[in-house]
Order: structure tokens, then sequence, then C-alpha cells
């Protein structure tokens, strides 16, 4: 039987899977969720040599406020050196990620296994 935290917010279950910490948002990340998940992110990414993971998969909706996560997580993960990397299969999260190119920024993996086993494929230093 695997173990499942309980989730820090509505919005936000934090786990470490293969030594790198999953930041799992779930349901509408908008404004409010991204106040909500704000310092519980910065806490994960203000590490030295950070490995995250942020995995959208649970999202049902995604808006500007999301983005904002990932551009503020991404830029705190380089800062300190650490890796970031991104799970998303939705068509519509995929497609706003790629108008905006935060995709090649931070290319998504279709799932956290994916994100987990391939190291050269993430946003930061190799």
């Amino acid at each position: 039987m695997r173990y499942e935290p309980a989730p820090l917010t509505r919005h936000l279950r934090v786990h470490q899977d293969r030594g790198h910490t999953v930041l799992e948002f779930r349901g509408e990340i908008d404004i409010a969720a991204a106040e909500e998940i704000t310092p519980h992110l910065d806490a994960a990414t203000a590490a030295p040599d950070a490995r995250i993971v942020i995995d959208l998969t649970r999202v049902t909706f995604f808006d500007c406020s999301g983005l904002r996560l990932l551009f503020r997580a991404r830029h705190r993960v380089l800062a300190g050196h650490g890796r970031l990397r991104l799970v998303c299969a939705h068509p519509l999260t995929l497609r706003m990620l790629r108008i905006t190119g935060l995709a090649r920024l931070l290319p998504p993996h279709p799932t956290l296994d994916a994100a987990l086993e391939r190291p050269g494929a993430a946003s930061g230093p190799v």
C-alpha cells in the first residue's frame, strides 16, 4: 500500500519521489489557488540545488496565475542552480505553454515517470 500525504492546501500536495520534491497542483489554478500555493512553492524552491517537479496532471483549469507560478518556480530553482521539470498532458494547458514560450524553457513531460526518468530533459544546468 502506497502512503499518500495529505494535501497542504486543496490545490497542492507535496511529496518526494526518486530524490525530487514533487509539487502536485490540483483543481482550478487561478489567482486564489496561486495565493495558497506560493508560500509552499517558495519553501520547496528555496534550497540550493533543489530538484523539483511540478505535476499538473490533476489540474482542471489553468490561467495566467498558474503560468506565473511556473515562471516563479523556474526563476527560483535556476537561481539556486537546481533543476525543474514539468508534467503536463492537458491539451489546453499545453497550448498555453506553447503560446507563451514556456514550453521551450520548461519542456513538459506526459507523466511523472517520464519526467523522473529523463535526466537530461530539465530546466537547469545539466
